[in-house]
C-alpha cells in the first residue's frame, strides 16, 4: 500500500463513526484505531512508513495522545493540546519574545501555550488544566491544521 493510499484510507475512516479498521494481507498488515482512548496506525510492511491517523476534537480540547509506531520504537506518553484552528503556529508573542512555554516547564490552567495566526487574528491557546510540557509538536512559523497536535502535555 502505498502512501497516497493509506492517505486516503485515513481520511475516510477520519470522516465516519468508525473506531477501529483492520486490513492484512501476505505483505503488510494495517490496523487504524480511533476514540477517547490511544490512536494507533500500525504499518507492518517491507518498506518501513509510519503515519498517524489525524483527530478530531473539539476546539482547544486536550485530548489522549495520537502516536504512531513500529514495534520497537518508543511510544510517548501524554495528552495531546490540539489546534481548535486552520493557521500558523507561533510559540512567542513576537518574533523577538521569548517563546510562552519550553519543554519540562509546568504551566497553570489558563496559561497561553501559544498563538494560532489565522486571517490576521492572534488566537491564544490557553491550558486546560495544570500540566508540565513534555514535547513541543510544531516548530515555529509552521502551518497548522484544525486538530493538529501543538504540544505533548503531562497532567499534574
Amino acid at each position: 500500500m502505498d502512501i497516497k493510499d493509506l492517505k486516503v484510507l485515513i481520511k475516510m475512516i477520519t470522516e465516519t463513526d468508525i473506531t477501529e479498521f483492520e486490513m492484512d494481507n501476505s505483505d503488510e498488515k494495517v490496523i487504524i484505531r480511533r476514540g477517547q482512548k490511544t490512536e494507533y496506525v500500525t504499518v507492518a510492511a517491507p518498506a518501513t512508513q509510519v503515519f498517524a491517523a489525524p483527530q478530531q476534537q473539539a476546539p482547544v480540547a486536550v485530548a489522549t495522545p495520537a502516536v504512531a509506531t513500529l514495534a520497537g520504537a518508543p511510544v510517548e506518553t501524554g495528552e495531546t493540546v490540539n489546534s481548535p484552528i486552520v493557521g500558523t503556529f507561533y510559540r512567542a508573542p513576537a518574533p523577538d519574545a521569548a517563546p510562552y512555554v519550553e519543554v519540562g516547564k509546568v504551566v497553570e490552567k489558563g496559561q497561553v501555550l501559544c498563538i494560532v495566526e489565522a486571517m490576521k487574528l492572534m488566537n491564544e491557546i490557553e491550558a486546560e488544566y495544570r500540566c508540565k510540557i513534555v514535547k513541543i509538536v510544531k516548530e515555529n512559523a509552521q502551518p497548522v491544521e484544525f486538530g493538529d497536535a501543538l504540544f505533548v502535555v503531562e497532567k499534574i
